[in-house]
């Protein structure tokens, strides 16, 4: 997950570079007052997006098998805990409780 982040950041780093070196060159036109950082900055974003998810798609898979992975063990984790719960109050319960409250 981490390598897709920095991949993702490298991405969007590249793109604030060009969109940069564009608008201070003259091509793309400059924000109004002092908002030239903020442009640069969302036009990079609305820019990286798109090339994110077309470059970085096999990375981005690896990342989501590796969560659901994740999800899976934490949910076994989770039944294993509550069957051993259950386990400790069916003996800690005499028989004839169980046989009233059923």
């Amino acid at each position: 997950m981490l390598r897709y982040t920095l991949m993702r950041l490298g991405v969007f780093a590249g793109c604030f570079v060009v969109v940069w070196g564009l608008v201070y060159s003259g091509v793309v036109p400059r924000g109004l007052g002092d908002s030239n950082l903020m442009w640069i900055l969302l036009l990079s974003l609305v820019i990286s997006a798109p090339i994110s998810f077309v470059v970085l798609r096999k990375e981005r898979d690896r990342a989501s098998a590796t969560v659901v992975e994740r999800v899976d063990r934490m949910k076994a984790n989770l039944d294993a805990d509550r069957s051993q719960e259950d386990a400790a109050v069916d003996a800690a319960t005499p028989a004839q409780d169980r046989a009233q409250t059923s």
